[in-house]
C-alpha cells in the first residue's frame, strides 16, 4: 500500500504529513486524520494503514509543525505511565500555543490539499481525531459544513471550548460520532452532552466506551484498550461507509 511523506502548504509555512491510500489506480474517499498530541508515530501510521485498507486516502498532518518536523520530541517506544508526565510536560506549551485561529487556518490548507490529490476523488471527505485530535477535528467539521460529511472524535475533549462549545455544535451539519473514555466523562456530562447535540440538530452517536482509560485506541501506552480498539473500528467505518461516496 502506498505511503508518502507530504509537505502541505500553509499560512504559516509548510506543514510535514504522512499519506496511505489503496494502490488500485483509482480515486477514493479523503480523510483528514489528526493525531493525538503525541503526534506522528508507528501507532497512528499503523491505524491510517488499516484505514486505507478500507478504501480510503488518509492524511495526517503535524499540526505542531510551526515548532518543527515529526518527531517534535524524542519518545520512547512505548509511553507508560512512568515517562508520560515528562512528555506531556514537554509538549504543554506546543499544545497552549495552538489557538484556535491556528486550528481554523491550518484546517482551510490540510482539507484544500487533501481534495486536491490525484488519488482524491471528488465528494465530501471526513474527519476524524484522537486526544486533541478530537476536538480538532471537531472545529475543522464545524467551519467546513459543505465539505465535510462525517467526524468522529475519540477520548477527546468536547467542552474544551467553554461557552462557544454550543456555537460549534450548532454549525456541524456532518454525522458525528464520539466514542469517550470512561475516566473523561461521567454519565451525567454525557447525558448534558448529548442534550446539547439534539437541541444543535446534530445527527450523532455519542457514548461511553465501558472500562476505557484516555488514550484507550493508543496501543503504545498504558491506557490501550484492544477491545475499545475494535469498539472504534465498529463505529467509524460504518459511518465513513454510509456518509462518503467511493470514486
Amino acid at each position: 500500500m502506498p505511503t508518502k511523506t507530504l509537505q502541505i502548504p500553509t499560512a504559516d509555512g509548510r506543514a510535514d504529513a504522512f499519506a496511505v491510500f489503496p494502490d488500485h489506480g483509482e480515486r477514493h474517499p479523503g480523510v483528514l486524520m489528526y493525531a493525538d498530541a503525541f503526534g506522528i508515530r508507528p501507532v497512528l501510521r499503523e491505524m491510517a494503514r488499516e484505514l486505507a485498507e478500507h478504501g480510503y486516502y488518509v492524511l495526517i498532518p503535524n499540526f505542531f509543525y510551526r515548532h518543527g518536523p515529526a518527531p517534535l520530541i524524542e519518545l520512547p517506544e512505548y509511553i507508560g505511565e512512568e515517562v508520560r508526565p515528562a512528555v506531556v510536560d514537554k509538549l504543554m506549551p506546543l499544545i497552549e500555543a495552538h489557538t484556535a485561529e491556528r486550528v481554523l487556518s491550518d484546517a482551510d490548507a490540510y482539507l484544500r490539499f487533501l481534495t486536491s490529490r490525484p488519488e482524491v476523488g471528488d465528494g465530501p471527505v471526513a474527519v476524524t481525531g484522537y486526544c486533541i485530535g478530537g476536538l480538532l477535528a471537531m472545529r475543522t467539521a464545524a467551519a467546513h459544513p459543505g465539505l465535510v460529511a462525517a467526524v468522529a472524535n475519540f477520548h477527546g475533549p468536547v467542552g474544551a471550548d467553554g461557552p462557544d462549545s454550543h456555537r460549534l455544535l450548532s454549525k456541524l451539519t456532518a454525522q458525528v460520532h464520539l466514542g469517550h473514555a470512561e475516566t473523561d466523562m461521567t454519565p451525567e456530562a454525557l447525558g448534558e452532552l448529548n442534550q446539547a447535540l439534539d437541541a444543535a440538530g446534530v445527527d450523532y452517536t455519542s457514548e461511553i466506551y465501558p472500562g476505557t482509560l484516555h488514550g484507550f485506541t493508543m496501543s503504545d501506552t498504558d491506557a490501550f484498550n484492544p477491545a475499545a480498539l475494535q469498539h472504534h473500528w465498529d463505529r467509524l467505518l460504518p459511518l465513513l461507509n454510509r456518509t462518503l461516496t467511493n470514486n
